[in-house]
């Protein structure tokens, strides 16, 4: 069970997260590029060279908006401004109504860190013999190059071919932050016109030697589901003495503080559903040995699992309800004055299937405080999860063991929300995946100081995308 602990680990990697600039290597950038000529690398150093953190996208959207345009893509806005600019790029246009194959990525990224550990400047789109740097350059825009040179790859197969699908690029904005553009935006306004047959979003790349370090199989986990988010706000008032001289034997401080700690100190309970057993049967199936064994068999032994699920917070997430508190909040600054009042911020993350209502009601149960008032911040619908069964989740998996012969591949579940997410909650069958192999070195980077990919994944990761709408294509059984 503990090779398998590494797995999730490393899959979490991509969601959540110098010295003067080195001369050293060879390297060049290019500020004025004659984008009709790029090659995928070129294109992905030109897209880096813009600052697009969450809320700054519209500079970066029309230089991908153009470049759209120029390759005779049908392009459709979405929204137009820093914080809400989207767009979609389709084979046809929108209004032919044709079931849409959309690929999602966003424009956005995280800002750049620590600028003194960067090697090369995090804007520069620097291009090395091996590499390109910058921020972004996996997370997202390096998928979202991929996934654009895909669509033209497969415009220039077809071009003479009425396909049964449309076929989308859709890029969105302030995917790192979650705010209300972005993709909610367009689910919201957009979604009959983009009439969305499936959506393929970001996700983890193939890992090697993930449950055997020996091994040099790559692992693919196809994302199907995600944990919801319900935030809360408690909020606590109690009238006392205001200096802090005196202590009262009640305060709301004290109290709130209290009441979360029994709350954080309880352990979660271990929740087995459809989605996290067939996780570890899938494990058990790779897994070898007796080790393989229980795991194909997670209930039976559900006694012994449960220690070994706790010892691990990123893998124990995929198997229970978790309470994060992520901030305690009182009145004044004086340090000699007691508050009045106290508020505290509670991330809560549920599981498919799970009550909210249920999870309310137990909650008030281990604050063992009635004063306590608890307002619902973001309580996300329940969404089913995507279908392991249809067309589309086998053509991914037809297309990647295709693309990478031998690899393994599992379904899975995040336990944070994406924009894939966004579409789920529409009842759209929703896959995150990234089909490109990608060592622990550069996963450690992304969200960090130093971001970059290998140039050779970008050509790889384009032909996979491509490989998976012909997978889908001819699943269909109209060609």
């Amino acid at each position: 069970m503990k090779k398998a602990y590494s797995l999730f680990f490393c899959f979490l990697v991509l969601f959540v997260g110098t010295k003067v600039f080195s001369q050293n290597q060879v390297a060049h950038t290019q500020n004025n590029i004659d984008t009709p000529t790029l090659k995928i690398e070129e294109t992905l150093s030109r897209y880096l060279q813009f600052n697009s953190t969450s809320g700054q996208e519209k500079e970066a959207g029309e230089w991908l908006k153009a470049l759209c345009k120029e390759k005779g893509l049908f392009v459709t806005e979405m929204g137009q401004e820093n914080g809400n600019y989207n767009f979609s790029a389709s084979l046809y246009p929108l209004s032919k109504k044709l079931p849409n194959i959309i690929l999602l990525n966003h424009i956005d990224v995280v800002p750049e860190g620590d600028l003194e550990k960067w090697e090369f400047p995090p804007y520069s789109g620097t291009i090395t013999d091996t590499e390109v740097w910058g921020r972004g350059a996996f997370d997202n825009k390096g998928n979202g190059i991929m996934q654009l040179f895909s669509i033209l790859d497969l415009k220039a197969k077809y071009k003479d071919t009425q396909l049964p699908y449309n076929i989308t690029f859709l890029a969105v904005s302030v995917e790192e932050t979650q705010g209300d553009g972005g993709a909610k935006f367009v689910v919201k306004n957009y979604l009959e016109e983009l009439n969305p047959a499936m959506v393929i979003g970001e996700g983890a790349p193939g890992l090697i030697g993930i449950l055997d370090p020996e091994s040099t199989t790559p692992l693919f986990g196809i994302s199907v589901a995600h944990k919801r988010a319900l935030w809360i706000e408690l909020e606590l008032s109690i009238k006392t003495f205001g200096h802090g001289s005196v202590s009262p034997k009640s305060y709301v401080t004290k109290d709130m503080n209290e009441a979360l700690h029994r709350v954080l100190k309880k352990k979660s309970k271990v929740v087995f559903n459809d989605l996290n057993v067939e996780f570890l049967k899938q494990l058990g199936a790779i897994e070898k040995g007796f080790t393989g064994w229980v795991l194909k068999h997670p209930k039976l032994f559900k006694w012994a699992l449960t220690s070994k699920l706790r010892e691990k917070e990123e893998l124990f997430a995929l198997f229970s309800n978790t309470i994060t508190c992520t901030g305690v909040h009182s009145e004044g600054d004086a340090i000699n004055v007691i508050p009045s009042k106290v508020t505290a911020t509670l991330d809560c993350r549920l599981l498919p299937y799970e009550s909210s209502e249920q999870f309310l009601s137990d909650l008030r149960k281990k604050l063992k405080n009635d004063a306590i008032q608890i307002s619902i911040k973001e309580n996300m619908p329940g969404v089913t999860p995507s279908d392991t069964e249809s067309i589309y989740y086998k053509s991914i998996e037809k297309a990647l063991l295709t693309m990478y012969p031998k690899s393994d591949i599992i379904s899975t579940l995040l336990p944070n929300f994406n924009d894939v997410g966004a579409f789920r909650l529409f009842n759209v069958p929703g896959y995150a995946i990234t089909p490109v192999i990608l060592s622990r070195a550069y996963l450690e980077k992304i969200h960090n100081e130093n971001e970059r990919v290998p140039i050779e994944i970008l050509e790889k990761g384009k032909d996979s995308y491509a490989a998976m709408i012909v997978e889908i294509l001819n699943s269909s059984a109209v060609l």
